[in-house]
């Protein structure tokens, strides 16, 4: 029964992008248009067009999949441990130690290589 379900919202997906790709075209289509108007109802009514164009997508098969990825998500980053700020203030320490003596030693690298070919070259 679930199935049949899953595929009857499937069949109407296709319609259901057709009118995002509608709702987006016109709002292309009616800002160019109405270009001697006001920026301000321009932007207004592609920002209209837009929210109702998500709105369409979000009802698909697709877009409730994207809802739950960000739920998700969401969960996750609450689960994160962050790292204190000792901890946070240390490690920047480090990389910036290790970065500097990378750094130091790739300049003695190619400093010694400079000299040794000025002075095979002449």
């Amino acid at each position: 029964m679930k199935h049949n379900a899953e595929v009857q919202e499937s069949r109407h997906d296709g319609a259901r992008w057709a009118v995002v790709v509608i709702l987006v075209a016109l709002a292309v289509v009616g800002n160019s248009y109405f270009s001697d108007q006001a920026l301000l109802y321009r932007v207004l009514g592609v920002v209209v067009l837009g929210v109702a164009a998500a709105a369409v997508a979000l009802t698909t098969t697709k877009g409730r999949e994207l809802t739950e990825l960000a739920r998700g998500a969401r969960k996750e980053i609450q689960r994160v441990v962050w790292p204190t700020r000792q901890e946070t203030v240390q490690t920047t320490a480090i990389v910036l130690v290790a970065v500097l003596l990378v750094g130091l030693m790739l300049w003695l690298i190619d400093t010694v290589l400079g000299w040794a070919m000025s002075s095979i070259i002449g």
